[in-house]
């Protein structure tokens, strides 16, 4: 993500153990590929289990998600999913103020602490997408100040249904902002689970952009990372993912969030780290909780183990700031765009489509060369081919041996074409480029070796 600033034109426009020894062992034989009797046997065993759901659905809040089973194991075999499913996401972060009763050890904290629970405003949403029909994940960022309505709250932001109403409240409102998609499940984690979770596997290697400094004092809240390439543990990737200081508020952060998911995808889902999951889930248990049985668990891991890293899609709900009257500081949805995107990763097409007309699209150009000889180059090429809208943008920070082609705004069909006429770099679907751009070029060293 490059520094924080305007643009430059250059030209115009608790658990019964057994359970979770049984879930670990199954992950365990997922992760590695080993199919035996005994893993299925396991597995069989425990497959109405829902070993880390921490809250109780009524009858009413279970029907906001598909009843349909996700997974299914025959033979004793290892579960395998058996359609495309939706998986909520709710990142939770609850202080005391939140609550009526903290705990007795924080009530006199003098400060706002962090509290265990789940019950608080959502701090991150995300809807992932598993599709074994067309073996891609697609993780779709939903902004905590997008707009919704609701006859229960009127007006209001996504973020607050989680505390009015819980995973079911979150769920209708996310299927009703997406063309009324069905949500298959649900999963909520607080801020304390993500930082056991990245010490849980080591930390995370990624190169933080910029130097971000924050302090909050009546959060105890102290950001203090350095620009470069590093290993974060999980309190250092929890200041991370919370800087929000910057031009562009929350959606930089959601932005920050796509980096460190991207980050996690690269060495997570390998046979080593899958096999540190039953330690894993045993320190995070607490701070999870789902309505995925054992059976959809080891499903779904076993699923993103075999995914091919170009096919981790990641997008970013369609829209724009709210910038006067009732509307500033939301997140206003873009219905027409979000129902394309809808279409194309949540629906039954193949998301291709067709690459639009050159000069339609808004081209931003990140160099991470230094090299201003190498970005005149590329302007003049993509000139050339019919590019006009073109503009540079600030420069990206982290030395970039492969060029990055960034589907802003998921359309990867003009990404692919872009590609093709430059002759190098790779496409990503993600939204870490130019908030205004089609599609963002972050130049790479692989441009300077034509």
């Amino acid at each position: 993500m490059p520094n924080a600033s305007k643009s430059i034109s250059v030209s115009t426009p608790s658990k019964p153990k057994t359970k979770l020894k049984r879930l670990g062992l199954a992950l365990i034989l997922t992760g590695v590929a080993v199919v035996s009797a005994a893993a299925g046997a396991l597995v069989a065993a425990a497959l109405a289990t829902t070993p880390l759901l921490q809250s109780q659905l009524s009858p009413e809040d279970a029907t906001a998600f598909e009843q349909d089973d996700i997974s299914a194991a025959s033979n004793l075999q290892i579960p395998q999913l058996t359609r495309p499913v939706n998986i909520l996401v709710i990142g939770v972060k609850v202080l005391t103020a939140d609550v009526q009763n903290p705990p007795a050890d924080l009530q006199d904290a003098g400060y706002q602490a962090l509290v265990d629970s789940f019950d608080g405003l959502a701090d991150t949403m995300l809807l992932v997408r598993f599709n074994p029909d067309t073996q891609q994940m697609v993780v779709l960022s939903l902004p905590r100040d997008t707009q919704i309505y609701t006859p229960k709250l009127g007006t209001a932001r996504l973020n607050v249904t989680n505390y009015n109403g819980g995973p079911a409240a979150t769920a209708r409102a996310t299927s009703e902002l997406l063309d009324g998609i069905a949500i298959d499940r649900y999963v909520r984690i607080n801020v304390q689970g993500v930082e056991k979770l990245v010490d849980a596997l080591g930390g995370v290697e990624l190169y933080v952009p910029y130097d971000m400094k924050y302090q909050d004092d009546s959060q105890h809240l102290y950001i203090d990372l350095k620009e470069g390439r590093q290993r974060l543990n999980g309190s250092q990737a929890l200041q991370f993912l919370r800087f929000r200081h910057d031009q562009y508020g929350d959606i930089g952060r959601i932005q920050r969030q796509q980096m460190l998911m991207r980050a996690l995808v690269e060495q997570a889902l390998n046979p080593v780290t899958i096999t540190r999951l039953p330690r894993t889930l045993s320190v995070v248990q607490e701070h999870v909780d789902t309505n995925l049985s054992v059976e959809e668990l080891v499903a779904l891991v076993g699923f993103g183990a075999q995914v091919d890293r170009s096919n981790v899609q990641m997008l970013m709900l369609p829209g724009e700031f709210g910038m006067d009257g009732s509307d500033y500081g939301y997140w206003l949805p873009n219905y027409d765009g979000i129902s394309e995107m809808v279409s194309q990763y949540f629906g039954d097409r193949s998301p291709s489509g067709y690459a639009m007309d050159p000069a339609s699209l808004r081209i931003a150009i990140q160099d991470s060369t230094g090299r201003d000889r190498a970005v005149a180059d590329l302007v003049a090429q993509l000139q050339d081919a019919g590019y006009s809208n073109i503009y540079v943008d600030q420069n990206w920070n982290e030395r970039l041996s492969k060029t990055h082609i960034v589907a802003q705004r998921g359309d990867v069909a003009s990404a692919k074409a872009l590609q093709e006429i430059l002759g190098v770099g790779e496409v990503r679907v993600e939204s870490t480029g130019d908030l205004e751009s089609d599609l963002t070029i972050q130049l790479g060293q692989d441009w300077l070796e034509k």
